[in-house]
């Protein structure tokens, strides 16, 4: 190939990756060895560690002069900032060259205001995280602006739970929370940062990250989702349409944002499930919803693609500029209903038909059923996503029980599936026989999501069903082990302690507790 050809290829890459977040850096050279270095000061001496970013000269200016103008460039040419008491934003996470005057029309809403902390949560674009998140384990983070403060104490809380971990390979090669700071520096001045890049999380783990940082945060902190929106183009896989891109794009995009002006969680991350929108920062977006108060206000800013600044809708990704005004006083993460909103008696009802059809036809088939099939009707209540645990008792003895805590499905299909696999495949007794099945009594505790506590004290015997882990381990109960055991809290603890393999006292210290609650309902006993 000529080589005016070879620089012409190269120089395509390093656009697409520049306009998707994904820089040229990372797209045609191997990542850096780490720039973290240790940076002792007569005072601090070896607790002072400083990640440098390795995005200068990438994705924005590598000269402080130079980025300086950049950025006052942008700020030049965002409206008059209008807005009063900005306490959330989204913004997007792009090379400055594409995406840094979306951003700029944000970052003027807070120009000039003073903010003690900053925390910023971001995807991770390469390293899987399932329902975890990254933290990282340094004092200050370096740009061409100079150094910024982590906020050690609010991060040392993080990683008391077991969702946040110091993974350092995610903040070697993570564009997508680094690329905010030098505009922050730039508007902001003084602050301390609390940078969190979020792997792949479900609506549970979200919902739950955000009672964390709810629990931590106050009136003084600022909370920057980071995220792209959607990826069009054969480059990025996904193509739903051909026609009319400009406009299709922009009705796709602000599809999302109506979920977000409702500042409904589950209606958004419906919604880029049912389009298939690739928005890559779609679980910093939905922790931040589940944090903001009903209070908040919603303001679109700007709205811009890639493909709006080259003329080429080939291959385009968008922009999102969104603040939210009001503060964080009252804010709370979204709690599940209460139980005589969760499922009605005809729920439960039908969800115990459902249950004992699935088991019995199984037995005689040897195929999971359809509701259909068993003429159990599917209420709407039996269609939230709900944790569910299905307990089978045999003579008034357990003879098995097998369940599913976090909220990923509907919870008439969990039941469903949890009452063939609490006969057949719980370890702990042999698989229920087809003659036995007429004599058990069933179960089902559907479940609202997990939420951490800051330790057992928080825990209610009767009320709460308990999640302890340790170290790379941990077990459950029911809340309705304890009453039936006749234990009090040191018992139950000890006992779930040594469920979980570890000694009987290693709930004492460093474990973690999760609590949750249970709708109990079972089969009339006879």
């Amino acid at each position: 190939m000529p080589q005016a050809r070879v620089q012409t290829a190269v120089a395509a890459v390093a656009v697409l990756a520049a306009l998707a977040g994904v820089g040229v850096y990372y797209a045609l050279r191997r990542p850096p060895e780490r720039k973290e270095r240790l940076m002792p000061t007569p005072l601090e001496a070896p607790a002072r560690k400083v990640l440098v970013s390795p995005l200068a000269g990438q994705w924005y200016e590598g000269n402080a002069t130079r980025l300086t103008q950049e950025l006052d460039g942008f700020l030049s040419n965002a409206p008059p900032p209008k807005l009063e008491n900005v306490h959330a934003l989204i913004l997007p996470h792009a090379g400055y060259q594409w995406s840094g005057q979306t951003a700029a029309c944000g970052l003027a809403t807070i120009a000039g205001r003073s903010f003690s902390r900053v925390v910023v949560m971001g995807p991770s674009h390469r390293v899987a995280m399932n329902n975890r998140a990254s933290v990282p384990d340094v004092t200050h983070l370096a740009t061409p602006l100079g150094e910024v403060p982590l906020d050690t104490d609010f991060l040392a809380a993080l990683r008391k739970h077991p969702y946040f971990q110091s993974v350092p390979e995610v903040h070697q090669a993570e564009h997508s929370v680094q690329i905010q700071v030098p505009f922050l520096q730039h508007v902001l001045g003084e602050f301390r940062l609390v940078p969190i890049v979020l792997g792949q999380l479900d609506l549970d783990t979200a919902r739950t990250v955000a009672t964390i940082l709810l629990g931590l945060i106050d009136e003084d902190t600022l909370v920057v989702a980071s995220s792209d929106f959607t990826h069009y183009g054969w480059n990025f896989g996904y193509v739903p349409f051909r026609d009319d891109i400009a406009a299709n794009l922009e009705k796709l995009d602000m599809g999302a944002f109506a979920a977000i002006e409702r500042k409904d969680t589950v209606a958004f991350l419906d919604y880029v499930a049912d389009t298939g929108a690739t928005i890559c920062g779609r679980c910093p977006i939905a922790v931040l919803l589940s944090m903001l108060p009903e209070t908040s206000t919603v303001h679109l800013l700007k709205y811009d693609t890639s493909g709006n600044m080259t003329g080429d809708f080939g291959n385009s990704v968008s922009y999102v500029s969104v603040a939210f005004t009001g503060t964080w006083d009252g804010a709370k993460a979204e709690a599940a209903p209460e139980e005589s909103a969760m499922l009605t008696d005809e729920d439960k009802e039908n969800l115990l038909k459902l249950a004992r059809g699935t088991l019995t036809y199984y037995m005689a088939h040897h195929r999971m059923p359809t509701p259909d099939e068993l003429g159990v009707p599917i209420t709407p209540g039996m269609r939230q996503k709900m944790g569910a645990f299905v307990t089978l008792h045999e003579a008034g003895r357990l003879r098995g029980c097998i369940g599913e805590i976090e909220s990923r499905r509907a919870v008439y299909e969990a039941v469903m599936d949890r009452v063939i696999r609490s006969a057949l495949h719980d370890y702990r007794f042999p698989p229920v026989e087809e003659a036995e099945v007429p004599n058990l009594h069933i179960e089902i505790s559907a479940l609202s999501p997990p939420r951490p506590v800051a330790s057992y004290h928080d825990i209610v015997l009767g009320k709460h069903g308990v999640i302890l882990e340790k170290g790379h381990t941990g077990a459950v109960y029911l809340p309705q082990v304890a009453p039936e055991q006749g234990w009090d809290i040191e018992q139950t603890l000890t006992h779930l302690a040594q469920k979980a393999g570890l000694p009987p006292d290693a709930w004492k210290e460093g474990a973690s507790f999760t609590v949750f609650e249970a709708i109990v309902f079972g089969e009339p006993k006879v």
